[in-house]
């Protein structure tokens, strides 16, 4: 039956093996039950139901991909872009997470439809490389001075805006954990963030900075905190539309990259190298948005961490319902996962940081009216405290800097659209202010 389901054989797997890449897969990820809880906090929402709202999403996402597209490809909460929901949206422009799973909402639902239509295609082809690729060393950066800012390295200073911070106990205790995933990561060990999130919470309880948890299995179980609590009239405002915009952005440029390159480790190409069922996991994915903000989390997107699985033999769906089954059992354990204090998930931020900033080898550093804009992206994001800021300055400075070189046929019709948009996220705020 499995095997006539999943197509075992026509992939040349089998049973044990997809079990072995969804558990892989599993494990390289688990990391997010901890961090991405963390993240979303700041935003005001309660921790122990995000706790569970990030596995029930992560499960539900990632078993109806392995079922619907026959692909060993997980979805989860996206790093990143969970940092633009708590960071940019709720702290950085003051609205409320309601709203801002509103916007989520809306970004997941223009994403489906553009992907429905098929202009998906020339949204994405109209964006230079060098610039995808800035975003993802931007978001990195971004990602990895929360990380600092979490663990206490790096504090605010009145004169200089930040400091290195003294050196204390609970620091000690998460630069502990970030040795011990550099470490695994040198030695190739797929679960370093995890090990090392649950090596510095150990740490933390043996030196007393927290207290061990009172039961190990949930009793009672609820979401009821940030469940169906997006206002998404809110979010469909002029005021909002550039941060909507931006984040079904960074959300088709994430989805389109990992899955592009998962896929092709999986061998799930075509003779012209083109990605089978692109569109329906593209579909998924923006469907396993909209479905995260009405439970209560930020943007899910396809993880990079499938590629772990697929590395031990992971090659259809059935590892990915296996990685889900998974989340869905980690939901009883969420007592133990509330104690985990932010000092002992900054130093996963801290990693995943520097796995995002890989990208910066693809970025076209020569040519200056590339350089520039990519660089402008990089520094905007990380500096300004604003994912949407970097994206806007990057678009315009493009743009404006291909029309000053006399270089007309390298901005595509579609990426003119975009740069306008990206004029109108500064302009409609002053328009507001004005009235």
């Amino acid at each position: 039956m499995l095997n006539r389901l999943f197509r075992l054989q026509r992939r040349n797997t089998t049973v044990k093996t997809e079990i072995i890449a969804g558990t892989t897969t599993f494990l390289t990820m688990a990391y997010i039950i901890f961090v991405n809880p963390a993240i979303l906090s700041n935003a005001g929402m309660d921790k122990s139901a995000l706790i569970v709202v990030t596995c029930l999403v992560t499960a539900i996402a990632t078993i109806v991909t392995g079922l619907f597209a026959n692909a060993p490809i997980a979805m989860a909460p996206g790093m990143g872009l969970n940092a633009f929901f708590a960071y940019t949206l709720v702290i950085t422009q003051k609205i409320n997470w309601q709203t801002a799973l509103g916007v989520v909402f809306l970004s997941g639902l223009f994403f489906l439809i553009l992907t429905l239509i098929g202009l998906r295609k020339k949204l994405v082809e109209a964006i230079p490389s060098s610039l995808i690729s800035a975003i993802s060393v931007g978001i990195g950066l971004f990602i990895t001075f929360i990380g600092l800012q979490n663990l206490g390295i790096v504090i605010t200073h009145p004169v200089t805006l930040v400091q290195a911070g003294n050196l204390n106990t609970t620091i000690m205790i998460g630069l502990a954990g970030l040795i011990v995933m550099i470490f695994l990561e040198m030695k190739k060990v797929k679960s370093s963030l995890l090990i090392g999130i649950v090596f510095a919470t150990v740490l933390a309880i043996l030196f007393g900075k927290v207290n061990k948890p009172q039961s190990f299995i949930a009793s009672d179980i609820s979401i009821s905190a940030v469940a169906l609590k997006l206002d998404i009239l809110g979010a469909f405002k002029w005021s909002l539309f550039g941060s909507i915009f931006a984040l079904m952005f960074m959300d088709m440029f994430d989805s389109i990259g990992t899955l592009v390159a998962c896929c092709s480790e999986a061998k799930m190409s075509d003779k012209n190298g083109k990605i089978k069922k692109l569109d329906k996991l593209l579909a998924i994915d923006a469907g396993a948005s909209m479905l995260g903000a009405m439970l209560g989390t930020s943007t899910t997107t396809a993880y990079i961490e499938s590629a772990a699985g697929i590395e031990q033999g992971g090659r259809t769906g059935l590892a990915s319902i296996v990685t889900g089954i998974l989340f869905l059992i980690a939901i009883l354990f969420v007592p133990v996962v509330g104690i985990v204090p932010n000092y002992a998930t900054a130093p996963a931020l801290i990693m995943v940081g520097l796995f995002m900033t890989r990208e910066i080898k693809k970025i076209d550093f020569v040519q200056m009216e590339n350089a520039f804009p990519a660089f402008i992206i990089i520094i905007m994001i990380a500096l300004s405290y604003s994912i949407s800021t970097g994206l806007a300055f990057g678009f315009i400075s493009f743009t404006l800097l291909k029309i000053i070189a006399g270089k007309f046929e390298d901005i595509k019709p579609v990426m003119w659209l975009i740069a306008g948009l990206s004029v109108l996220y500064f302009v409609i705020p002053l328009i507001t202010k004005g009235s």
